[in-house]
């Protein structure tokens, strides 16, 4: 019985001949509140609904029920341009399993109307049409922040954050171990010259790194650089990496973990027979290198899985709403760019330019 408009319960009691009462019940009511209907009654019910495709305002089910069973995603920067798809889509990916896996809806909010930069709380926000929202990013508003530990909003973070005004619930990566881990295996391959080259702040995952790093250096092992604001010339970056002694490298970026291979490769010096390299991340290759650096792998889909498994807790624990902070374990990678340390790069470097090749013909001297 096909219709031109939407059906509402009222529509559906009608045509079964019950109280619409009976028809919200079907639809939304407990196992012990459906026992008092006839199940020659819910059959009918049910197979109305069948036969006409009615589906039931998200809305009024919320009235009903208090829940939409549907889950925002928020994130501060675009989820899906290539050139972020690497950071985001295997959050993406947990997200939407564990979400299915409980009945739950996704809501991609933007943030529109806002212009350049995103806002959760926008001025026509649709953050209440969702039950729930997880929210993610490299950095986050930390007005935005504070506003929803203030509020009642469910909500859920990935990534550690600091508190804000309270603490925030979120599930993160333990970049602080993970780093400091990659720091203890350079030290039993013999490295005490170290550069770290990269910024210490301000977001929460850059932090965690340096912490992590700098506790594990101890006193036999040497800074002996650190650079957070890096030349855009590879040359640059080499020279001043060489000229440091530094053995290994540790890069917060994967790009510059690359920027120092191809630099490197060009004047003669092997990773890691000259010079060690860690990339501080779980990207193990990238386009244009086919290296397996070595690193830590993130969890960013079990992240995600059970930061949605966190929220729905969230949502479904009513009034009682206890804040749950977790840290997940990233596993170190040994890779290809992590070897003994060596003598000076430097010094390997100027020997490999004053030893002559094999079959160099040599000017007599007269």
């Amino acid at each position: 019985m096909p219709t031109t408009r939407r059906l509402t319960q009222h529509d559906i009691a009608k045509l079964a001949g019950v109280s619409q009462a009976t028809v919200s019940l079907v639809l939304n009511g407990a196992d012990n509140a459906l026992a008092r209907i006839p199940p020659g009654t819910r059959e009918r019910v049910q197979a109305i609904i069948r036969e006409t495709g009615y589906v039931p305002d998200p809305i009024a089910r919320r009235m009903a029920k208090g829940s939409n069973r549907i889950l925002a995603v928020f994130t501060y920067e675009p989820a899906f341009p290539s050139a972020h798809s690497d950071f985001f889509l295997p959050f993406l990916f947990g997200i939407e399993e564990e979400a299915q896996a409980r009945g739950y809806d996704l809501l991609m909010l933007t943030g529109a109307g806002q212009g350049a930069q995103r806002k959760i709380f926008a001025e026509e926000s649709r953050l209440r049409i969702a039950d729930g929202c997880i929210v993610l990013g490299k950095t986050f508003d930390p007005a935005e922040l504070a506003r929803l530990v203030a509020g009642d909003y469910p909500f859920v973070a990935i990534g550690r954050r600091e508190d804000a005004g309270g603490p925030v619930p979120f599930v993160g990566g333990d970049y602080a171990t993970a780093t400091g881990a990659l720091v203890q295996q350079a030290r039993e391959l013999g490295h005490r010259r170290l550069a770290y080259l990269g910024h210490t702040g301000p977001a929460e995952s850059m932090a965690d790194r340096w912490t992590g790093f700098s506790a594990a250096l101890g006193d036999d092992l040497q800074l002996a650089l650190h650079l957070s604001d890096l030349p855009d010339r590879d040359d640059e970056l080499l020279d001043a990496l060489l000229a440091s002694g530094a053995t290994v490298a540790f890069c917060v970026e994967l790009v510059d973990a690359v920027r120092l291979q191809r630099a490197a490769h060009a004047r003669g010096l092997g990773l890691p027979a000259d010079l060690s390299v860690i990339a501080l991340g779980s990207h193990i290759r990238t386009e244009g290198s086919g290296t397996r650096f070595a690193s830590f792998a993130i969890p960013r889909e079990e992240m995600a899985r059970q930061a949605t498994a966190m929220l729905v807790r969230l949502v479904e624990g009513g009034r009682v709403r206890e804040v749950q902070q977790l840290l997940l374990h990233c596993e170190p990678i040994r890779g290809e760019t992590l070897g003994p340390a060596k003598a000076s790069p430097q010094k390997a470097h100027q020997r490999a330019i004053a030893t002559p090749a094999a079959g160099t013909v040599f000017p007599s001297k007269k």
